[in-house]
């Protein structure tokens, strides 16, 4: 040092940075400089203030070196040399060590693979929409309805048609363009071809101006003006018309109308909130019911609407003014605005399908809590990866102490040991995510098949932000799991290793066991929360119903089905296999979409119905079909023609909305609904006509004056195949040319938990792997403690002790570890599963004690025979060349 040291030393972080960034000799070369600078700057402005001086004055003062002005020892080859020598020494030890790299690389690899799979779908869903060159000014316009008392009863994804041009007509300097969708699956001909196409939707000109849907073939803005006219994607024209032009030519509708093809598109990317094959003009439907009517049809919420606001508006703002729009349009109802009961919103386009759960939707969406949720177990298993690295690497702390004291007596500084250490992790996440990336290859494709419905995951490998991917989860992973091990080997002192060791075993063996619990607490609350999953599962798929949903198939109704009706249903029942049939406008398992507004007789008087009640228009043997329980009263009669026209039958629930204080009160008060005028005659049960996920809602059930359809056949289980033969022999003679179809109610009603069933299939794929995981990191813990207890093990077997005693001392320590982990992560995962998940349904079954149990036994039991093995090696091996081992 060229100069005497100040009694106040530099800031140590300061030179610590400088040490690790330059060469040893360069900061010896200038160390007396700064020593001095640091002194006359306390002189001068005093410690405080010198300390935050000096941090800027020594780059100042290092920047000549830097740029070339003055000849210096670092030499930027030999930094090169150095780093390529850190490599060298990473690879000689990796290879040397094969078994421990082995575990710690499959364990990163595994958890990398992980991470990655969970991180391409989130990207995926987060995409949604995104691609359109105005998704930021896109908007639908959705509805929602209120009753008396202000709480919102439905929500609907679509509105009546008459809103659309009126939006436009009243804000002309707020909305820039709008289009409607009309979904509809009809039966398209070519030919000897008859295909019921169910992603048809009949929409406006305006659709290419707003959504960035490329069209190949014909101009955007002309393709849907004229009526008749059609756009197919590219695979729909394929389909039709093989390598054929479809540019020009027809395709029948129902078999009636032609439509000209004057326009092909790409097909419509999967990270789309809705799909479709063909897009048929407007105007046609216009045309088919008439403007006018359309224009007064406030009732027929079934138009998907979209409006492109002008730069710079808020829909906020918008928004704001929809009350007044709504007044101005529709009026009162018995005295009360009709924006009381009835509100327009915005809802941005990229939000539909993770933030959006209407009444309605175009398709079913995806949810933003899966995305947390999966985002979450992603890190999880991450974690338990790099806890395998730094668990390991400290366990194999005295062996490498000497290497580290051999090197700091030949002159190592630190910092040239933490980049060796940092640079063998790296090494080794790097290995690790070539075997991610394969395993990610192979398993997407059985992914996509049974887990990501609808979503076709792939590894681009020439997408940036997959690369982006692999390095940032390489780096991260090589930097966190490494840095700890890397910090707290360099520190050993070369004295306290010739003295016996590097010390500090004490806190080591605490740190060790605390990650061990932290990998078994992630690795049992996973399994709990798969647990949580199947029970609630069980529960919603067990749990009666109301109604008898098993051997009810239903068809769809045509105007030819509905107009021959009474004779198609006496001439099926004379079937022995079918015991009832009946129509309605819907059955179990769909949504109750339909309602009106009434009143109804309570304390003697007629007072508004305050809540909204669900409208079901039925035959007279819909409660017998269905094997629907009446609490009261009687079922319809069709003997009774005042049935018919006067008669309503409600549940329970309706009851208690309206204000009876029970069911018995209810029969024969009157009821004004829609435009229909009766007395209420009998009260059925509550059942569940939705899913689990919705809360029984008030219904009430009318004949049916048209509106039909479903048709409903009860049949026995063992004459299935013979009644579904009759059914197809009888729909195909009424509609000639159409595909038999039909639904099985018990199945539709599964349906509904399709994406329940597809998250209980990855959590418990994720939580295989973080077991999986946390056993590699046991096998290798459990090998360097039954090798440094190898000894130990041979002196009690000469002293008498058995198998089973040696197997229960190197068990009881991890049992104690799992123990600690399972008390920790049942109430975690509790509390997790019931603020994300379990609220999604209105009716939850309860959480079995079984379940926590049988998670921490699983893991338990993989534990003792993870340790267990290798304890049974030691245990049986010869006591003599244990003893004689060290």
């Amino acid at each position: 040092m060229s100069a005497q040291q100040p009694h106040i030393e530099p800031p140590q972080d300061v030179l610590r940075f400088l040490r690790w960034f330059c060469a040893e000799s360069f900061l010896e070369e200038i160390e007396g400089d700064l020593y001095e600078i640091f002194e006359d700057q306390v002189e001068e402005l005093g410690p405080a203030r010198a300390r935050k001086a000096f941090f800027w004055t020594s780059f100042s003062y290092l920047r000549p070196y830097f740029w070339g002005r003055k000849s210096l020892s670092f030499d930027p080859f030999n930094t090169i040399d150095m780093y390529r020598n850190y490599l060298k020494v990473a690879w000689r030890n990796i290879v040397n060590q094969k078994g421990y790299s082995t575990i710690n690389i499959l364990g990163m690899a595994i958890g990398m693979a992980a991470c990655l799979v969970i991180l391409l779908f989130v990207r995926n869903e987060l995409s949604y929409d995104q691609y359109h060159e105005n998704s930021d000014r896109t908007y639908r316009v959705t509805r929602e309805w209120f009753n008396q008392a202000g709480e919102p009863t439905l929500h609907l994804g679509h509105v009546a048609p008459p809103f659309e041009p009126l939006i436009v007509n009243d804000f002309p300097g707020e909305v820039e363009a709008s289009v409607r969708f009309l979904e509809d699956d009809p039966l398209i001909v070519k030919g000897e071809k008859k295909i019921v196409e169910e992603r048809f939707f009949f929409t406006e000109p305006e659709v290419f101006e707003i959504f960035s849907w490329k069209m190949l073939e014909g101009d955007p803005t002309t393709a849907l003006v004229e009526p008749n006219s059609l756009v197919l994607t590219e695979s729909t024209a394929r389909k039709y018309f093989g390598d054929e032009s479809a540019l020009g030519q027809t395709l029948s509708y129902q078999g009636q109308v032609d439509l000209k093809i004057t326009g092909i598109m790409a097909d419509v990317p999967t990270n789309s909130h809705f799909q479709f094959d063909m897009l048929g003009s407007f105007q046609t439907v216009e045309n088919f019911m008439g403007q006018e009517n359309m224009m007064r049809n406030w009732g027929s919420n079934n138009y998907a609407t979209y409006l492109l606001l002008t730069e710079g508006q808020s829909p906020a703002e918008l928004e704001r003014q929809f009350p007044a729009f709504i007044d101005k349009h529709l009026g009162e109802w018995q005295g009360v605005p009709a924006s009381t009961f009835n509100q327009l919103h915005l809802q941005p386009l990229t939000d539909i399908h993770l933030h959006s759960h209407l009444d309605s939707e175009v398709e079913p969406n995806g949810d933003i809590a899966y995305v947390y949720i999966f985002s979450m177990i992603a890190l999880l298993v991450l974690v338990i990866a790099c806890i395998n690295f730094i668990n390991l690497a400290t366990a194999r702390a005295m062996r490498r102490a000497k290497e580290v004291g051999l090197r700091k007596v030949l002159g190592a500084f630190r910092s040239a040991l933490i980049r060796q250490f940092l640079t063998e992790s790296i090494l080794s996440a790097l290995l690790a995510m070539v075997l991610a990336v394969l395993l990610v290859e192979f398993a997407l494709p059985v992914l996509n098949q049974r887990v990501f419905a609808n979503t076709e995951l792939h590894t681009d490998f020439a997408d940036p932000f997959f690369w982006s991917l692999v390095l940032g989860i390489t780096a991260l992973v090589g930097l966190v799991a490494g840095s700890y091990p890397a910090f707290f080997l360099s520190r050993f002192q070369p004295a306290q290793i010739l003295r016996g060791g590097p010390g500090g075993g004490f806190q080591r063996s605490y740190l060790r066991s605390g990650l061990v619990v932290l990998q078994f607490t992630i690795s049992i609350a996973l399994l709990i929360g798969v647990g949580i999953i199947q029970d609630q599962l069980a529960y919603v798929r067990s749990k009666p119903l109301g109604f008898n949903q098993q051997n009810l198939v239903s068809l769809p109704v045509s105007e030819e089905v509905y107009g021959e009706y009474e004779n198609l249903r006496n001439r099926l029942l004379q079937h022995p296999g079918i015991t009832e049939i009946a129509i309605s406008s819907r059955v179990p398992s769909g949504r109750l979409l339909d309602s009106q507004g009434g009143n109804a007789e309570v304390d003697g008087e007629m007072k508004p119905i305050e809540t909204r009640v669900a409208d079901i228009h039925v035959g007279h043997n819909f409660m017998e079909t269905f094997d629907i329980q009446l609490v009261t009263g009687r079922d319809f009669d069709p003997q009774r023609a005042s049935d018919s026209t006067q008669a309503f039958i409600l549940n329970v629930a309706a009851v208690e909305a309206i204000g009876w204080k029970d069911a018995q009160e209810a029969i024969g008060k009157q009821v004004q609904y829609g435009n229909r005028e009766g007395l209420v005659i009998g009260v059925t049960e509550d059942f569940h006509f939705e899913s689990l996920h919705q809360d029984i809602a008030p219904m009430i059930f009318l004949i049916t004056d048209g509106r039909a359809n479903y048709f409903t056949v009860r049949m026995h289980a063992n004459a299935r195949e013979e009644v579904l033969g009759l059914l197809e022999d009888e729909w195909t003679r009424l509609r000639p040319g159409f595909p038999f179809s039909y639904v099985s109610i018990e199945e539709q009603f599964d349906e509904q938990y399709e994406n329940e069933d597809r998250l209980a299939e990855l959590v418990g794929y994720f939580s295989i792997f973080a077991v999986l995981i946390a056993t590699l990191g046991l096998l290798g813990l459990a090998a360097y403690t039954t090798e440094q207890r190898f000894r130990e093990i041979g002196i009690r077997k000469v002293l008498g002790a058995s198998i089973q005693e040696i197997l229960v001392l190197l068990t009881k320590n991890v049992t104690l570890l799992v123990l600690i982990a399972l008390v920790i992560a049942a109430p975690l995962a509790y509390l997790i599963m019931d603020r994300l998940w379990l609220p999604t349904f209105a009716y939850r079954g309860s959480v079995e004690l079984d379940t926590f149990f049988l998670a921490g036994g699983i893991a338990l039991l993989i534990a003792w025979l993870t340790v267990g093995y290798l304890g049974y090696r030691a245990a049986t091996g010869n006591p003599v060349e244990a003893i004689r081992s060290e």
